[in-house]
């Protein structure tokens, strides 16, 4: 009698996709710069597993777009682009406002409780970039987890690994997260009072003004730097 062992190969990809994971933050936070090369036997060393696994991983983040690998040459981190950063958030927008709506829509009293006490802590984190963004990616799960929709929260998880980097240009500045902070106010409100399209409105327009202020942020670091004219 044959036995069939379907579990094994699972659990041998599920290394190289925690590999791909914990490479995807670091570049998201800038540990590894775009165009930056990775290096296999590094990674290997690092992560104490082997070029097999680490490869595998780099195709994970491939597939992610935030790695581009050239044959005979290697692995480097995609470099940032304005058309991407434009698309990303157009689709994440969409996507965290059917979210909420659905969020809202089965929103109790204990839930209401969780996303005022993760609003507290966003509010907390305003002077520092690493912790708002940690702060405000937790409201976002929270809303996911509330929606109950196992395709969108996939949907919105790998989105967040893709986008993290245009995150942080949005966030760069005080200012821009003291805003922020303001309109996820607006938007908890909405959600624990019941108001499931304003809230969805709400949540689309954050990722928008997201959007333009990371845009905002990337033109100012990627202009092209002037010539001085002899007088």
């Amino acid at each position: 009698m044959s036995t069939s062992l379907p579990a094994k190969p699972a659990l041998l990809q599920t290394l190289p996709l925690q590999v791909a994971d914990q490479i995807a933050k670091s570049i998201m936070d800038a540990s590894f710069s775009p165009g930056s090369r990775l290096r296999e036997v590094e990674l290997a060393q690092f992560f104490d597993v082997s070029r097999a696994t680490i490869r595998e991983a780099l195709r994970h983040l491939e597939q992610r777009e935030l790695v581009r690998i050239q044959p005979q040459k290697g692995a480097y981190v995609t470099q940032l682009s304005a058309k991407e950063l434009d698309d990303l958030f157009e689709v994440r927008a969409s996507l965290l406002a059917t979210g909420t709506r659905l969020a809202t829509e089965r929103c109790s009293e204990a839930d209401a409780k969780r996303l005022r006490g993760q609003l507290a802590r966003l509010r907390e984190s305003v002077e520092d970039l690493e912790s708002y963004v940690r702060a405000s990616s937790g409201m976002v799960e929270i809303l996911i987890q509330l929606s109950n929709n196992d395709v969108l929260a996939r949907y919105v998880r790998d989105f967040a690994l893709q986008i993290g980097r245009y995150v942080r240009l949005g966030l760069a500045s005080e200012l821009r997260r003291k805003r922020s902070v303001a309109m996820w106010t607006r938007i908890v409100n909405a959600v624990v009072s019941g108001d499931s399209e304003a809230a969805a409105l709400l949540h689309r327009n954050l990722a928008l003004e997201n959007r333009s202020a990371a845009l905002e942020e990337f033109e100012r670091k990627h202009k092209p730097a002037t010539t001085p004219t002899p007088d």
